[in-house]
């Protein structure tokens, strides 16, 4: 054998060798799976990139339009990124005004290449046959439009219920849209699983959906396992519209990662978190973007030997106006608002991009109404705005209005520095649907007594701790808050405030006027199952009758109803045109706060018992029974030890006795 032939086989044998001693690792073999995922959540009708005010600056955020921009750099770096939305599209814009007819929220989001999303309890806002409609518009229309997944629809006990004739046709239109508990989608050499959750909180957000649920852990539980079982899915992703709460308790995609470890990611919906970094359980990621489409959220990971994924990048890209608009989804977004002005303001004499004030006051956001325990003027507008409409519509009945209320949960924007405009003032009170089945919720004219009105400020100063969204905001009434009281007794010293500025005091047993939207009369009615029976508030009619059809009390101009952004609007263009230029400036009287709400954080003992309200007597003695309960047990238990002692004693001295 030749020399060359000698090293030849020399260098074979010590190849051989080596790989039997040291076998490549699979990873080394094949290089690790990568997958990208691109998420929003809670874009509630943001199509157009809209105004915000920080600092006294105004600046544009959002906008789809500016998104595609991003997506189509990122599909230029990995065409197989999977798009997701975790629900609530819809609610928040006059967009949503053609939410049944056009389904221009998930028309658009087609368009993005969005694979699929989920329900939000936003999308029932319209009722169960509202949401028909969208879904059918939707499927009709040809567009390319998300899968609608969601696993937790009890489908058999729903349909079990007492016949509707909503609930059939959003059942049927579910159906035909396609909806599935979960989709497979193969993007590149990853199979990627995507099921989706409606959460319990999001439920109870959803009082007309008409639909059965599963509980939402259940309910994923199974759907893995069956992914497990029937797919070879690399990766699992949950839409989920559930959210993140500080609380961890409470924090249900939270407690959805540590009971279903098997759940790769969560795109977490429904409470508008904005998550820097993603929450971790295990193997888990939560994923958050906020709200409004102010942020695309990007994560990127690898595979694990294991098959699990680790984290390699996670953005959220914030849309501001650095980022180019696409032209073609701008023009499709474009042809969708031009038919709000023909189809649903101009019924109320209004155009989209219409002026209806010049504003110099820096009002508080909408976060603040929910999170902040104090009087803001963003609240106080809207409740001034209610008492000015009804005493100047030419149906007035000229019985003044005593005190307007509005809820902090129903108050989705603010107001910028600079021009208002109608979508300003329509966004900024976008909820809800009326008894004449258009967009935005009626203001309503109801009675309470003195006695009732004196809850409202406990409502706010005690309940709305434990549920932001009922925070009060009122104008004419006004009250003190102590958070160092007693709960049930935070607030007292409730007064009427005159449109003069007077203080009158209220009266237990009179009836006087309110007015609310339609959403938060039947709010107030409901307290009493919030507060357990304790705090008891039933709007009545101008005889003092219990309100059962609260229609009847909606407030209308023309035999139609006025809706709460609508007063908003009227109270807008009502203002002095201070500076002699045609449109009317917003009263400078809202920079400052005008002791509404007054705040006396104080632990000194008179001002803890001060005007201490039945609750505060009920709860002393509550605790005083409980004490003395306690006392009691423990006088039991000191006697009977005593008497066993005593017996245990005299059976001793009767043993001695006996041996003696």
């Amino acid at each position: 054998m030749s020399l060359r032939k000698r090293l030849l086989a020399m260098v074979l044998a010590a190849v051989t060798v080596l790989a039997v001693a040291f076998p490549l690792s699979a990873s080394a073999q094949e290089e690790a799976k990568k997958f990208d995922l691109l998420f929003v959540h809670d874009i509630h009708s943001h199509l157009n990139p809209f105004t915000a005010s920080e600092n006294g600056k105004n600046f544009s955020v959002g906008g789809l339009s500016r998104i595609m921009t991003l997506v189509k750099e990122q599909m230029k770096k990995n065409p197989d990124t999977l798009f997701l939305d975790g629900g609530d599209f819809s609610m928040g814009t006059v967009v949503q005004s053609v939410f049944e007819t056009d389904a221009a929220e998930l028309r658009v989001l087609g368009v993005l290449g969005v694979a699929a999303t989920t329900l939000g309890n936003h999308e029932f806002d319209y009722g169960p046959d509202g949401l028909a409609n969208c879904l059918m518009s939707a499927k009709n229309s040809g567009d390319p439009v998300p899968e609608m997944i969601i696993s937790n629809i009890d489908w058999e006990a729903t349909k079990a219920q007492p016949e509707s004739e909503a609930r059939s046709a959003l059942l049927a239109a579910l159906e035909a849209y396609g909806t599935k508990e979960y989709e497979i989608f193969q993007k590149g050499d990853v199979t990627v699983a995507v099921f989706g959750i409606f959460g319990k909180d999001a439920l109870d957000c959803a009082p007309f959906s008409e639909l059965l649920f599963e509980d939402p852990v259940k309910a994923a539980k199974e759907t893995v396992a069956e992914i497990k079982a029937k797919e070879n899915a690399d990766i699992i992703v949950c839409i989920s519209h559930s959210g993140t709460w500080e609380e961890a308790s409470a924090s249900e995609d939270e407690i959805l990662a540590k009971s279903v470890p098997e759940i790769d990611v969560i795109v977490s919906g429904h409470t508008h978190t904005k998550l820097s970094e993603p929450i971790i359980h295990g193997n888990t990621y939560i994923v958050s973007c906020g709200e409004y489409g102010k942020y695309l959220g990007q994560i990127s990971l690898s595979q694990k030997e294991d098959g699990r994924w680790n984290l390699t990048e996670y953005r959220l890209h914030a849309i501001s106006d650095d980022i180019a608009q696409d032209e073609e989804t701008q023009k499709m977004i474009d042809e969708y608002i031009s038919m709000v002005d023909v189809n649903y303001l101009g019924r109320y004499g209004y155009t989209r991009i219409q002026v209806l004030a010049e504003n110099a006051v820096e009002f508080a956001s909408a976060g603040d109404l929910g999170s902040k325990h104090t009087e803001l003027n963003l609240g106080s507008i809207i409740a001034d705005s209610y008492r000015y409409t009804v005493e100047s519509l030419p149906e007035w009945d000229g019985v003044p209005v005593d005190v307007a209320v509005v809820p902090a949960g129903l108050v989705r924007e603010s107001y910028p520095i600079g021009n208002i405009t109608v979508e300003d003032v329509y966004n900024s009170f976008s909820l809800g649907i009326g008894e004449d089945g258009l967009a935005g919720y009626p203001i309503l004219s109801v009675y309470l007594t003195g006695e009732e009105l004196k809850l409202i400020g406990e409502i706010d100063a005690s309940l709305s701790t434990l549920v932001p969204y009922i925070r009060l905001y009122t104008s004419g009434l006004q009250w003190t808050y102590n958070p160092n009281r007693l709960i049930l007794s935070k607030s007292y010293d409730a007064r009427l405030v005159t449109l003069g500025g007077e203080d009158k005091e209220l009266e237990d047993d009179k009836l006087y006027r309110v007015v609310s939207d339609l959403y938060s009369a039947k709010l107030l009615g409901s307290v009493t199952d919030m507060s357990f029976g304790l705090i008891r508030l039933e709007p009545k009619d101008a005889d003092g009758n219990k309100i059962t059809d609260y229609g009847q009390y909606i407030v209308k101009t023309e035999n139609r109803e006025v809706k709460a952004w609508e007063a908003i609007a009227r109270y807008m263009e009502s203002f002095e045109d201070t500076d002699g230029n045609g449109v009317p400036n917003v009263d400078s009287r809202y920079a400052k706060e005008e002791g509404r709400k007054i705040v006396e954080d104080s632990k000194k003992l008179g001002d803890l018992l001060k005007e201490p309200s039945k609750f505060f007597f009920i709860i002393i003695g509550a605790v005083l029974f409980v004490l003395i309960l306690l006392v009691i047990i423990v006088m039991l238990i000191v006697k009977a030890c005593k008497k066993a002692s005593k017996r245990r004693i005299a059976e001793k001295k009767e043993r001695l006795k006996k041996k003696v």
